[in-house]
Parts: C-alpha cells; structure tokens; sequence
C-alpha cells in the first residue's frame, strides 16, 4: 500500500524499480525498532517491530482528534518565538511514543524508524517531548514510506564523494541564502576532493554535465526547495532554472547502473505544505524515484545559519567510524538544540532522515 501511494503520487509505476534487493524486517539492526503507526476513525494502532517479531499497541483516541492535535503542532512548531507547542508535543508522545516505552527499554533500542501514515509526515517526531526531553535526547530517528523500499548498508562517512552545489544569491524570485556560502566551504574543508557548483556555475547544463562525468555518490543541494502536492509542481532552484523532479530523476538515475550507488542526497532548504500529507510524502519519494539510499531533507525552511550549522554537524559526525547515518543526525540536532538562539525545535526538528539510516 506504502508502495502504490508514492507510485500514484509521481503517476510512476516504476517509482521503486531502484530497489532491487528487498530487505526482510528480520535484516534490521538489532539496537533498531520499526514504528508503523496506522489511524483508523475511532483509534490508532500501533505495530512495534524488531526485526520478525511484530507488537499491536490500540490507541483509544479518534483520528479526527489526532488529525487536529497534528495539525495544530505543526503550527505551533514553526513559530519559533514561543513554546505554545509544548503541550501537543506532550500529548502528542502521550499517545505515540509513551505506550512503547518499555518495550523499547527492555530492547535497549538506540534507533527508532517510523513509517508515518498519513498526517503524522508532516511533523517531526524527534520533536515529541515526555515532559523532561524531547525524543531526539532518547534515540536516533528516521522515516521511510516502507521498509521494502529501504536498502539498509552501512555507510562510509569518511570517504564520500561529493559534489556540493547550492545558491547564494536571489534568484528567480526567491530569496538569497548568504550562509550556503559557509555551508559549502566546511563540506569542502571535510571532504577534500569535494566538487562545487556555486551561484551562477548552479545551472541545469553544469549540474548534468558533473553529474555524468565525476565519480560522485554524495549530493549535495544546498537551495531554495518547494515540495508540493503534485510532483509536477515540486522542484529545486538552479540558478538558471528550476530542477523539476523529472529532471533531477533523468539526471539522477544514472546511478542505478554505476558500481557504487548515489548513498545520500541531501536537500538543505526545502518546505513543504504544513497541511497536505502528499507533500510530505513526496519528500521521502524523491531519494527513491532518484535511486539514491537515504536523503536528508527538512519539512520546512528555517534560518539559512541554522541549516548551515546543521548540515556542517551532520557531516563531521558521518566521518566517525561507526557512525550511523541517523546517529549523525541526531548528534547534530544535540548540539542545535544546546545552541543559545537555535534551541527551540523549530530550528533543529523539521530535518529528517528518509530511508536508510544506517
């Protein structure tokens, strides 16, 4: 069902043809549960899996209540002057994160993935707070729209290739982002061989011609993103146009058929409609429908500093050996939410890794 959504919203029935090996829940990493919450009119269910062994936790609450509680949340979260959304945040985990507590303390769990049915892709659920910490103070996270399209290998942190593009200056409309600026020089400094595509280089040609001609299995994309409800409608800028998901697909796609596979797209400053669920679903879909293992992405766009701070975190922490993906981010969104201006949530939550988190 996960599947045929995200084939409907790209009108694509090839959309998880990437996949080519399918992973049994029984592959999972030990330290790791699977969250499938699934709403239904008059309660929620809950299915907890580690590995071959499935839980069912009922949830008594109706889904209209829960649809309203999120969607208030969402709202909440990205006005970030204020701690209104504290309390839907706690009820929020009171009826999500609460009933599973146990079970993934006896599991003695470090990683949470959730595959979120409907409304619940909008938010954040590293966000979620117990009433003394948030959940991202607890365990990684990471989403997928199903564990059949996640391709779970470990990645090499230390040794990506990268290719680093992003804007600057206001284009078409829309409006600079100074820091891209910062943001692109710590990638460089981290990862030496690291190729740039900055500002006016940012264009469609340039953008295919490095991705054809240069050993790359990082991306990335450090720009204005708008993730619609239509996939024909949600693209990345380039300087010199918009990348539309068609494209980036076409120009992308080549990696299914290279040796080494595209193991992380990142999308720096993307926003996504606080009240259209296939929105958000077309975030995860993006990494899939362009072949690559994992992306990271955010829900929102939020100050351009933060994001920089971000991203540079998460990849100084990849370079530790034995550092997990999900592990990366968590550790990146720690250090944000201790930051003086950047501590509420709403800076530091909206980021998520889709996919593979290892």
């Amino acid at each position: 069902f996960k599947v045929a959504e995200l084939r409907d919203y790209f009108q694509d029935d090839c959309v998880d043809a990437a996949r080519q090996e399918k992973t049994s829940l029984d592959e999972i990493s030990s330290n790791t549960a699977v969250i499938y919450p699934v709403v239904f009119d008059d309660r929620a269910e809950i299915l907890l899996s580690f590995g071959q062994e499935i839980k069912k936790i009922r949830v008594p609450v109706e889904s209209q209540k829960l649809l309203k509680e999120i969607r208030i949340y969402r709202k909440k979260l990205e006005k970030r002057t204020t701690r209104e959304y504290m309390p839907h945040s706690r009820r929020l985990y009171d009826w999500l994160i609460r009933p599973l507590e146990e079970e993934l303390e006896q599991r003695s769990t470090k990683t949470l993935v959730f595959i979120p049915d409907a409304a619940l892709r909008t938010i954040p659920m590293a966000s979620l707070h117990d009433g003394e910490k948030f959940l991202v103070e607890k365990f990684a996270t990471a989403v997928t729209p199903s564990i059949y399209l996640s391709d779970p290998r470990p990645i090499d942190g230390k040794n990506l290739k990268m290719l680093a593009v992003g804007l600057t200056k206001p284009v078409q409309g829309f409006p600079p982002l100074p820091f891209v600026n910062e943001e692109l020089r710590q990638i460089v400094k981290l990862y030496r061989g690291a190729s740039v595509l900055e500002d006016d280089d940012f264009n469609l040609d340039n953008l295919e011609v490095a991705l054809k001609t240069r050993e790359v299995n990082a991306i990335h994309l450090a720009s204005h993103g708008v993730i619609e409800a239509e996939a024909g409608d949600t693209f990345i800028l380039a300087f010199d146009d918009k990348l539309t998901m068609d494209r980036l697909n076409e120009m992308i796609g080549l990696f299914r058929y290279r040796p080494e596979p595209l193991e992380i797209l990142t999308l720096s400053a993307c926003d996504t409609a606080v009240d259209n669920d296939m929105a958000a679903l077309g975030l995860a879909g993006i990494a899939i429908k362009a072949g690559a293992r994992s992306a990271l992405a955010s829900l929102w766009h939020i100050n351009d500093e933060a994001s920089s701070s971000v991203m540079a975190e998460f990849y100084r922490q990849l370079k530790i050996p034995g550092t997990s993906r999900a592990q990366a981010l968590q550790k990146a969104q720690l250090l944000m939410l201790d930051h003086f201006w950047y501590g509420h949530p709403g800076y530091w939550s909206p980021f998520l890794m889709i996919n593979n988190w290892l």
